[in-house]
């Protein structure tokens, strides 16, 4: 990239009010591979003006109009596909053909939203007396504020600005300081579909804490949108209450993937894999705790290893790449670490196990342990890293119990053959996402989200578009 991306703000790229940038690193290679504008509280303050100002006049618009904007940025991200998925691969690590997976699925939210942009219906009720009638109408929140992590640059974007835009709010993205550059050309993207001056707007900096304050006590910040830690998520939803703000939050998972006898072990083995594996373990969804009943723990053992011992480790722009680099070192010293911990407690190293580090850079090779025990630190904590972990169990009882024991709630895997397992699994599982049979479960027509400490709220489908609408009651008297 020849020139620094400045804010987008009010429909034009502009520099920070004290012209700062700040360099955005190849996770790959070290290479820097762009510059942005670094905002402080002064430059949130001129997105959310430009977003309060526009609100008006786009929530008039017709869904009509709204959606044939979105559908104009659905069809650039397709044909950019190879542009947006390269990018993303030099500023986050990813495997290239992961890259161009997430712009499809990044674009299916951005499709969906258009459509249901036309499907926002109110509903008359019938009132107790002769000479009242009663609506209930659904309207935009207002200027809403999404946060988004830097694993999924596209993707957690597309998958709150679309709902909202689509519902008539005005927006203001912060995207992680690891991950701009996608950002930037995304909102390029809605640029030059057409979307007013405000409308869509964009603060890009080093100083999460100080864009996340300003927006949060903003009051004219009606709605804010949240992917990240849990430990962040709860900061962010103390502060939104002081303007009691809606809120959406997408937070930590420790997801579960139980195996039970009966299953299908190499199907199952294949979709623990994709799952783990996908991102380098970087997403909040991925198999995490895996619970093996113990009959069959050696065959899917043995199975789940030779999955990992086949994946390539390297550059994500490399062709045959499936393990990308950890975004950073702190990553890499946390894998590292549950790693030695689970080692030293007893585990058994089934493959894998070795960091690659070389300065700044940082990869692991793609690791299975076995003999896991509940006192290990990677039971306990949301690894991010390749590292699959495996634990016997005896009883459906057991393995639901194992699964349960946990503050978060995110998503849940488990493999059977058995239609009343399945149905009392599922049922009993406290996740906000279970997969049955199926490892990768994401779609931007369901709703993706949490209980318990992974989050509150849901995005996708219908159900993300509700996030940011407001219910009125209409009570009318006739004369």
């Amino acid at each position: 990239m020849d020139q620094p991306y400045g804010l987008f703000i009010n429909g034009e790229w502009t520099p920070a009010v004290d012209r700062r940038t700040y360099n955005v690193t190849d996770p790959a290679t070290g290479a820097v591979v762009g510059i942005c504008a670094d905002a402080g509280e002064m430059d949130v303050k001129r997105a959310i003006d430009a977003a309060d100002r526009a609100f008006p006049e786009w929530a008039k618009t017709t869904a009509k109009e709204r959606a044939e904007c979105l559908r104009k940025v659905y069809d650039g991200m397709r044909r950019l596909e190879e542009e947006l998925a390269e990018m993303m691969t030099r500023e986050q690590g990813k495997p290239l053909a992961e890259s161009r997976g997430e712009v499809r699925y990044a674009a299916d939210f951005v499709e969906w939203s258009a459509e249901e942009a036309k499907r926002i219906y109110g509903e008359t009720i019938p009132a107790s007396s002769p000479d009242k009638r009663i609506w209930v109408h659904r309207q935009p929140v207002g200027v809403t504020a999404a946060i988004t992590p830097w694993n999924f640059p596209a993707s957690m974007i597309t998958r709150k600005i679309a709902p909202a835009l689509a519902a008539g709010c005005t927006v203001v993205v912060k995207p992680a300081q690891q991950t701009p550059l996608t950002a930037c050309r995304l909102v390029d993207l809605f640029h030059e579909a057409g979307f007013p001056d405000g409308v869509v707007n964009l603060v890009t900096g080093t100083d999460a804490a100080a864009i996340g304050d300003a927006l949060l006590k903003d009051e004219r910040v009606r709605k804010v949108g949240f992917t990240g830690s849990t430990e962040v998520g709860k900061i962010l939803m103390r502060k939104a209450a002081d303007t009691v703000k809606k809120i959406s939050l997408e937070l930590g998972g420790h997801a579960p993937f139980i195996v039970f006898e009966d299953a299908d072990l190499k199907r199952a083995a294949e979709q623990v894999s994709a799952s783990k594996f996908r991102n380098a373990g970087q997403t909040c969804v991925c198999a995490n705790r895996i619970y093996v009943h113990e009959s069959v723990a050696d065959t899917f053992t043995r199975l789940l290893g030779a999955e990992a011992s086949r994946l390539k480790v390297g550059n994500g722009l490399e062709e045959g790449v499936q393990i990308g680099p950890l975004i950073d070192r702190a990553a890499a010293d946390k894998v590292e670490g549950h790693v030695k911990d689970a080692l030293e407690k007893g585990a058994r190293l089934v493959v894998g196990g070795t960091r690659l580090s070389e300065g700044d850079v940082h990869f692991f090779e793609p690791t299975v342990l076995a003999d896991i025990t509940d006192n290990m630190r990677i039971q306990q904590e949301e690894t991010f890293g390749p590292v699959a972990p495996i634990q016997t169990f005896r009883t459906d009882e057991e393995a639901i119990a194992k699964a349960n024991d946990s503050r978060y709630g995110l998503a849940a895997y488990f493999y059977t053959q058995d239609l009343s397992r399945t149905i009392r699994v599922a049922e009993a599982l406290e996740f906000g996402i279970v997969g049955v049979n199926d490892g990768v479960p994401s779609t931007a027509q369901a709703p993706f989200g949490g209980m318990k400490e992974s989050g509150l709220g849901r995005e996708g489908g219908r159900y993300g578009v509700e996030e940011f609408l407001e219910t009125k009651y209409i009570s009318l008297g006739l004369k």
